[in-house]
């Protein structure tokens, strides 16, 4: 019987921080994959939030 290998890649959801503080209704999010490896901590990128129409933080979530 083959070994199963454990996958490097993890999908992880992005929500954008300044959005929750605002109280406006709606949320950005971005679907994205990361190497747990690489990168155990906890991902943040700046990405476009439609929302508020300008570029924030986005960090991951569970």
């Amino acid at each position: 019987m083959a070994k199963k290998i454990k996958e490097n890649r993890q999908q992880v959801i992005l929500e954008c921080t300044e959005h929750k503080k605002t109280g406006m209704p709606g949320t950005s999010r971005y679907i994205t994959t990361k190497n747990r490896k690489n990168t155990p901590d906890k991902l943040e990128l700046r990405k476009y939030n439609p929302i508020l129409r300008k570029v924030t933080v986005h960090r991951e979530i569970k």
